[in-house]
């Protein structure tokens, strides 16, 4: 097993650097988050570090790098207070990927992919036509994390759209079905072509000797 110490990770190349570190936390969520500009441009822009909050009530947080340069993602929902996240499946993942470039704010990554945008009654923001799984986002706090300059983003669901046919009869809703993608590293997508349930587990109860 290859060992690498935190000055050998400091000095690695930086490329090597990123997708290594990237990488060595596992496989991510795949996620499109959809938001509009207070002039109504629309922005859609790949995201893995989305991550579940808490359930009552349902809450959401992303991860958001420095902003050393514009990000429109944030501008975007700190101006409007709404954003939407849309999972990336299978048929889509060129193109969601490609989200990734550096485009102005002036410039839509819909008009740039193969991506459409939609409209749902109860949301300002854009969500992705075709995303089996979309959620409509409202902006709740940010946290700045000092050590690396990051955000971490809090947003409550205020709506939550799923094909029903991936809904099983507890309420688990089987991504595999449709194909949702995860992301390993910046690039690296896996499709997961099954699911193991164990159920929710109890202590189990020990014999002790009289």
């Amino acid at each position: 097993m290859k060992y690498f110490s935190e000055s050998d990770i400091q000095s690695l190349n930086h490329i090597y650097k990123i997708n290594l570190i990237n990488s060595c936390s596992g496989y991510k969520s795949a996620n499109l988050i959809g938001s509009i500009s207070e002039y109504g441009k629309e922005n859609v822009a790949v995201f893995s570090s989305i991550t579940h909050i808490g359930s009552s009530p349902a809450m959401l947080g992303f991860f958001l790098r420095p902003k050393t340069v514009i990000r429109n993602t944030y501008e975007n929902l700190k101006a409007t207070g709404v954003y939407t996240i849309n999972h990336i499946h299978k048929n889509i993942a060129a193109d969601a990927h490609h989200t990734s470039a550096k485009y102005e704010a002036d410039i839509s990554e819909f008009d740039v992919t193969g991506l459409q945008s939609e409209y749902k009654p109860e949301c300002i923001a854009p969500f992705v036509k075709g995303a089996p799984i979309q959620l409509a986002m409202e902006f709740v706090e940010e946290y700045p994390i000092k050590a690396n300059n990051t955000i971490l983003v809090i947003g409550k669901v205020t709506g939550l759209y799923v094909n029903e046919d991936l809904i099983e009869k507890d309420g688990f809703i089987n991504l595999s079905k449709a194909e949702v993608a995860a992301i390993n590293g910046l690039d690296g997508y896996a499709i997961p072509e099954n699911n193991m349930r164990y159920g929710y587990q109890r202590p189990k109860v020990l014999m002790h000797d009289s």
